[in-house]
């Protein structure tokens, strides 16, 4: 997630968006900066789980170093630029095969020549439904297992309306298009020796509407604000790891959500460049930084037996309680599935 400057913080108080303040640079920079959702501790939830020693600094390579993925296949969408090029990198470093996904065949495949190890380009256009079932049929035809599958592309704040195939583009892709994606490997998941599904939400997702999905809006009928839209995304990321989470528990398939941190990232490109951080102390971690939660829930082994977890720099920690909402998840699962089907039928 990108945070923006002092100025684009007062202009927002001003036309009264209290919810973009919450991941203003000026809120984090400022003394009380535990009040924003993405800075201060990190309450764990309740219950026994393993945790690491990894923390806000560790970095992808740091997480998987002495990790032999040798073997092992993932694929991580969004892999030609960003945390995703990052973790798709660490993850060929240390043996896996990696099927690296990208809006176009071009951005696929420089991405996966940039980097050493063995890998495939795979086009997944997270708007486009028929890319994405292209997508997962040139998947299967690899046929092996999937070991690793890292939803890890996304938009962010689109500061107008956007719709595509009637549906607010940033719910489109940042969710519809990887649940698409993930159910249509999810065979493939389940075949691997111990398959983990990797799901990047953020710390916005305590930027969605009060009632958490507000489904009658999907299509910014009754009202668009950028930030609470992309908060809504980010919350149905969360909700799907924790059905999927439900659903997979009598399988060998793992599902959590992890937020990145607050990383310097192409996903900042749609907001105006004026609104841009001027430097980097707005921003809590790098590029390999940002990518360790992902990579440490994909292929560390302290990781291995969580599911159903909302991670922060590697390690479990309490989301929003809407993301625990097994009644809000299994309707999101099924609207997801309605939408879906219309638009492919």
């Amino acid at each position: 997630m990108t945070i923006y400057s002092q100025g684009m913080y007062r202009r927002r108080i001003l036309q009264g968006a209290v919810t973009a303040a919450l991941v203003s640079g000026a809120l984090l920079r400022a003394p009380a900066a535990s009040a924003s959702p993405c800075r201060g501790p990190q309450p764990r939830p309740a219950g026994e789980l393993p945790y690491s020693d990894f923390g806000l600094t560790a970095t992808a390579e740091a997480v998987t170093e002495g990790v032999d993925l040798r073997g092992k296949t993932a694929l991580v969408t969004g892999c030609n630029s960003g945390l995703g090029l990052e973790t798709m990198r660490v993850l060929a470093q240390r043996g896996a095969h990696v099927i690296g996904t990208a809006r176009t065949a071009e951005k696929a495949a420089a991405a996966c020549s940039s980097i050493s190890g063995k890998t495939t380009p795979l086009v997944a256009e997270l708007s486009d439904f028929s890319s994405i079932e292209q997508c997962a049929i040139a998947a299967r035809k690899l046929g092996m297992p999937i070991d690793m599958l890292i939803c890890n592309a996304g938009i962010m704040a689109l500061p107008q309306l956007t719709l595509s195939q009637g549906i607010e583009l940033q719910f489109l892709v940042n969710h519809l298009g990887h649940f698409l994606l993930t159910t249509r490997l999810l065979e493939q998941v389940k075949a691997a020796e111990q398959g983990r599904i990797v799901i990047l939400s953020s710390c916005a997702h305590q930027l969605a509407p009060p009632q958490g999905i507000d489904f009658d809006n999907l299509d910014g009928s009754r009202g668009y604000v950028g930030w609470t839209a992309y908060g809504r995304s980010k919350l149905a990321n969360g909700l799907f790891a924790m059905e999927l989470s439900r659903r997979l528990a009598q399988t060998r398939v793992t599902a959590n959500a992890v937020h990145p941190g607050v990383i310097n990232t192409n996903l900042g490109r749609h907001l105006p460049q004026d609104d841009r951080a001027k430097d980097d102390s707005a921003f809590d971690k790098n590029i390999p930084q940002g990518a360790a939660t992902q990579c440490y829930v994909a292929a560390n082994p302290i990781a291995a037996p969580i599911s159903g977890q909302y991670f922060v720099d590697c390690n479990p920690a309490q989301a929003n309680e809407k993301m625990y909402d097994v009644e809000l998840a299994a309707r999101l699962w099924e609207v997801s599935e309605q939408l879906i089907a219309q638009r492919l039928s």
